[in-house]
């Protein structure tokens, strides 16, 4: 009978054993397929973002070496004067890219209404970028450029007619015509003349003055 019995017991922890030891390769085959099936995830969500990432510093950095370099289109003005004056002043290109403003410049921003070129024209001598655009320009680029006033708090946007073209982007002692706000210039010309070396007044105020 002790035999008997020991036999026994000996065969149930066999079995005990066996089925623990199925239960670890189980629990491994588990853990396995869990790490695998987040891996996969963190792999899928990862593999965009970076690609995303790559794009845009890919973007900046192509923005960036255009700013360096001499942007097409982009017309030098000489500025022969630059008093002060209360008096309106007889421009010769719409919008001006500097000269005699008035004492107050305009605060920078967006603006869907015409604002006074002499506050503008002091605006950018204070480093300020102007984005003259034609009154009919479609509802989406104007999004656009109150997207990027927004962004740019040394940006002034506005609306003039009749210009030549339908954008217009002036730094002071320089101009760019364009036909689109989409235009792949705009930024290379921001980076480049906002609080740009051509300024006269660098970090100088363009708020505290008149506007919004």
């Amino acid at each position: 009978m002790g035999a008997a019995r020991r036999e026994a017991a000996d065969e149930r922890r066999e079995r005990l054993a066996r089925v623990q030891a199925d239960q670890r390769r189980a629990e491994r085959r588990r853990t396995l397929l869990v790490v695998g099936v987040v891996g996969a995830v963190v792999l899928a969500l990862a593999v965009p973002v970076g690609i995303f990432f790559a794009r845009e510093l890919s973007a900046q950095n192509a923005v960036q070496a255009a700013a360096q370099g001499d942007i097409d289109g982009v017309q030098e003005i000489q500025i022969t004067s630059t008093l002060h004056t209360q008096e309106p002043v007889d421009y010769d290109l719409l919008p001006p890219a500097g000269g005699d403003h008035h004492p107050v410049w305009q605060n920078c921003g967006f603006y869907d209404a015409p604002i006074r070129s002499e506050h503008a024209v002091h605006s950018l001598e204070h480093g300020a970028v102007w984005v003259a655009y034609d009154p009919d320009l479609d509802d989406a680029q104007v999004d656009r450029l109150r997207a990027l006033s927004s962004a740019n708090p040394y940006l002034l946007v506005s609306p003039i007619a009749d210009m030549d073209s339908p954008v217009v982007l002036t730094a002071w002692g320089v101009r760019l015509e364009l036909e689109s706000v989409d235009d792949e210039r705009v930024e290379p010309f921001l980076v480049k003349y906002l609080q740009g070396e051509q300024t006269p007044e660098p970090g100088a105020s363009c708020f505290g003055g008149v506007g919004a």
